[in-house]
């Protein structure tokens, strides 16, 4: 890193080898050794505090008991049952703060059990042996029950979705706008988070257990709309993330050089090969205070921009970043500034500084700027203030506070309408949380399916209506 950070002082170009260094793996994945010493560790709690702590009830003591016993795709195989994409979120869960937070071990005198790092081992063990023959696909298709549902969006919700309406028995077809899947475990998450093309890697996985259609380049509210798919479907499920983002609405936000930090990372993501190409700039001021602000902070600053500041409007305590993110872009060369809100953009066309105000909470315990501004140089503003679901793009579902509303069940406002992932309110936007919200949801639409078909063979011997048949099937 030495010769890497002199690079950037003198304001020297890094090489592609630098940067391709920069851009390795950011955990150096277990050896089978590794794996096994580690999986030693874990006391297989009978009441274990890390099942309770991840947001899709992993059963964590056992997959690391099957990797210590040497059953590496059984471990696999109960990672999977539980979270489909098991293999990006022991990649980019904040397990610190989740399963290790939890765990029994982690005390003043040890330290947690390496739970991503062991979940990792599995997960990509078992997609190795499938890619190389060694093993058979570990998931198999019910009957089919000729039922078709409508998914928007392949991002981790929609995907995780298909994949368990597939294991009952339903068809699927998944609408997406971009033209890979994945949502953002392809296009939003820092590349030295997911090397070796993971995330289609991991889609292709999903994919193969069959009933899994996809249609590129279908936007809901362009090129598809609700009334359309709830028309053709027996069901909809509506994974569409959080599809725009929030403006800064100060002066100067239309500069050249002012962008959005996930298009940054997007862009950097979807770069193959050589990344010298990507001049990030000299001088880059990243607002924000979420894990996108720190990606973006950290890749501008490997990617060789002399100087990158962090600034963010309140205090660390406040940040969504976690601590372990927060560390990993000081310990890049990251500066963060706190208490700090921008109130304008500078530059001819071009930016060339950013403005802030000094901030402070009042009496009430409300952020409030204090009069006092400072201006940071900056040939390049990365914005991670936020992204927000557009309301015309799910027009006819209810809105509220910027997520579809939906019941425990996952229904919307809309009969025969679901929704999951960031899109709504059901906890933190975590990638593992949005393939809980799609495992969820597939079983409640699986259920209200089911019981339309049966309500449908009564009717039938009942003599009862068509229409009132069809009307069920989409309640």
């Amino acid at each position: 890193m030495s010769e890497r950070s002199q690079a950037s002082r003198d304001g020297r170009q890094l090489t592609a080898e630098q940067i391709a260094d920069n851009f390795a793996d950011l955990h150096t994945p277990l050896d089978g050794m590794q794996a096994m010493v580690e999986a030693d560790r874990c006391l297989y709690c009978y009441d274990a505090p890390c099942i309770r702590a991840c947001p899709t009830a992993i059963d964590i003591p056992t997959f690391i008991h099957q990797i210590g016993t040497g059953n590496v795709n059984g471990a696999a195989r109960t990672i999977l049952d539980a979270n489909i994409m098991g293999g990006t979120c022991a990649r980019v869960c904040p397990t610190e703060e989740l399963c290790e937070q939890a765990c029994v071990r982690n005390t003043a005198e040890d330290k947690p059990i390496e739970i991503g790092l062991l979940q990792r081992h599995a997960v990509d063990h078992l997609i190795t042996d499938i890619d190389t023959g060694k093993t058979p696909y570990p998931f198999t298709r019910a009957e089919p029950s000729g039922k078709r549902v409508a998914i928007v969006g392949a991002g981790p919700a929609g995907l995780a979705c298909a994949h368990r309406l597939a294991m009952l028995g339903h068809e699927t077809t998944v609408f997406e706008a971009k033209a890979k899947p994945g949502g953002l475990n392809e296009y939003g998450l820092a590349a030295y988070k997911m090397v070796d093309d993971f995330a289609q890697r991991e889609v292709a996985f999903l994919m193969e257990i069959g009933g899994i259609t996809v249609e590129h380049g279908k936007a809901l509210g362009r090129d598809i709309t609700l009334e359309d798919l709830r028309g053709g479907f027996d069901a909809v499920f509506l994974g569409v993330g959080l599809t725009d983002t929030n403006r800064a609405g100060i002066d100067g936000d239309d500069l050249d050089g002012v962008e959005d930090a996930i298009h940054f990372i997007a862009a950097l993501r979807q770069t193959t090969g050589d990344l010298t190409a990507l001049a990030p700039g000299d001088s880059v001021v990243v607002i924000g205070g979420g894990n996108t602000a720190i990606d973006a902070a950290v890749q501008a600053k490997r990617l060789g921009a002399e100087d990158v500041t962090l600034v963010y409007r309140r205090g660390a305590d406040h940040m969504s970043a976690t601590e372990w993110e927060q560390d990993l872009a000081r310990t890049n060369g990251v500066n963060i500034r706190l208490w700090s809100r921008p109130v304008a953009f500078m530059g001819e066309g071009h930016v060339d500084g950013v403005v802030f105000e000094r901030t402070e909470l009042d009496a009430d315990g409300r952020l409030a700027g204090t009069g006092r501004t400072y201006t940071l140089p900056a040939d390049r503003v990365l914005k991670a203030i936020g992204q927000k679901l557009t309301a015309d793009d799910v027009r006819g579902v209810t809105v509220h506070r910027g997520k579809i509303e939906v019941d425990e069940t996952y229904r919307t406002s809309l009969p025969g309408v679901y929704a999951g992932g960031d899109c709504i309110a059901s906890g933190e936007d975590l990638t593992v949380q949005a393939v809980e919200d799609g495992k969820r949801a597939a079983h409640a639409i699986d259920a209200c399916l089911k019981g339309a078909t049966d309500r449908q063979e009564t009717d039938s011997q009942t003599g009862a209506a068509t229409g009132a048949t069809k009307e069920t099937t989409n309640v």
